[in-house]
């Protein structure tokens, strides 16, 4: 699955237009390396995205195409 898709999917980010942008300027990478929206996802990876000051860290648990809005958090683990 995409990345820009599986950050909304997973609620991680509201839009698939603002998680595209936010790839695009660099504020998020995969396993350390910067990620374009079109990267792949897959199980065990960890994302880090830059929110202004604060910077978040998942790891990728689960990849599905749907999931209901309750069991959204259980696509990704905080990690840190």
């Amino acid at each position: 699955m995409r990345l820009d898709k599986y950050l909304k999917i997973s609620r991680i980010i509201k839009r698939r237009t603002v998680a595209n942008e936010a790839c695009d300027a660099g504020r998020v990478t995969v396993n350390g390396r910067q990620a374009k929206a079109s990267l792949e996802v897959k199980l065990g990876d960890i994302i880090e995205i830059k929110f202004g000051d604060k910077t978040t860290k998942l790891e990728v648990l689960a990849v599905k195409d749907t999931v209901r809005k309750e069991e959204a958090h259980l696509m990704y683990q905080m990690v840190e």
